[in-house]
């Protein structure tokens, strides 16, 4: 039986939750890359900051329980761990042009083997903007794509990006519901297969050539 896609969501978020250390300060894209933050292994304490001002994010309020005044880039109410604080845009985008985030996730429309990643605007189609994107690829120390294999059926992982790019040669790491690739200097590594998937099946819906590496 195919997968759903709270499944699918599911799989990618736990699978990217693995990729925090203790520590970390880290920014999560608006949309899947969010969820992330709801499967945080007991043992290990990152800082989420947010774009629009929020350091210390956590998990979403109960029912009832929210403050419109406290959401996250996406605004979706969110909770303030404790030492958590607020500050303006201009301080927020520091944090994230300066160097001080050491992981971002981020989803994509399209990432290539070059590690270039297009995720803010398809031509022809209604774009709100480019929201804070291309400001966290420039500053962060890690950038990982966490995002669903296919869209309708085509592939997203391509051996060049057809889209508006983001950013060139950022992303680091590739995390989908069937696999997790590394982008190296010659190309892509395929390093997990999950369980949603196979071998034959990552090579039928990826368009870029890749190696087989698996760790």
């Amino acid at each position: 039986m195919q997968p759903d896609k709270n499944q699918i969501q599911e799989q990618i978020a736990r699978r990217v939750a693995q990729e925090f250390h203790d520590n970390d300060v880290v920014t999560l894209g608006i949309g899947l890359p969010t969820k992330a933050a709801q499967y945080v292994p007991d043992n290990v304490h990152i800082i989420v900051q947010s774009e629009n001002g929020v350091l210390g994010v956590g998990g979403y309020p109960a029912d009832g329980c929210g403050d419109s005044r406290i959401t996250n880039a996406g605004g979706i109410e969110v909770t303030l761990n404790a030492g958590g604080c607020f500050m303006d845009s201009f301080t927020a985008f520091s944090m994230m042009r300066g160097g001080h985030i050491d992981l971002t996730v981020l989803g994509a429309l399209q990432v290539d083997a070059e590690g270039n990643l297009a995720n803010w605007c398809i031509p022809g189609k209604f774009t709100p903007g480019m929201g804070g994107a291309m400001d966290l690829v420039v500053g962060t120390k890690k950038l990982i794509v966490a995002m669903e294999h296919t869209a309708k059926g085509a592939p997203k992982i391509l051996p060049k990006c057809t889209l508006p790019l983001t950013a060139a040669h950022k992303v680091s790491r590739i995390i989908t519901e069937k696999a997790v690739f590394d982008v190296c200097g010659d190309g892509l590594h395929l390093r997990e297969i999950t369980p949603l998937s196979s071998l034959d099946d990552i090579k039928a819906t990826t368009a870029a050539e890749f190696k087989i590496d698996l760790i």
